[in-house]
């Protein structure tokens, strides 16, 4: 692989989340398409490529600068799952798996921007 974040477990997982996310989005009721919808797909797609972004930077302090950035995005996708279920478009399951796994996600992106 070319690129120093295709390595990366976290990238990868990242990618796979953000996919899962694209496919609850697309359920979600025709109004919420230009609001939740985008907003949530938006932060799922950026937790992912902030860590590329920040891989390919010319230093530690700028690859842990975009960790910071990818870790608010997946703070970002966590509200979205609460305005979901607020809402009543995200039901408990659904709710429960995407706050866990992006919970652990978070947590391992934490612990590579502090091996730093």
């Amino acid at each position: 692989m070319a690129f120093k974040f295709e390595d990366l477990r976290v990238w990868e997982t990242a990618i796979s989340l953000s996919a899962e996310v694209n496919v609850l989005v697309k359920t979600f009721p025709v109004e919420e398409r230009y609001v939740l919808s985008s907003q949530f797909q938006r932060a799922a797609d950026s937790v992912a490529l902030n860590i590329a972004e920040g891989s390919t930077g010319q230093s530690n302090a700028e690859f842990k600068k975009f960790l910071g950035y990818s870790i608010r995005s997946g703070i970002e996708v966590i509200s979205c799952l609460y305005l979901g279920r607020k809402r009543g478009i995200i039901c408990d399951e659904d709710f429960s798996k995407l706050y866990t796994t992006y919970e652990t996600l978070i947590i391992k992106i934490q612990a590579l921007r502090n091996s730093f």
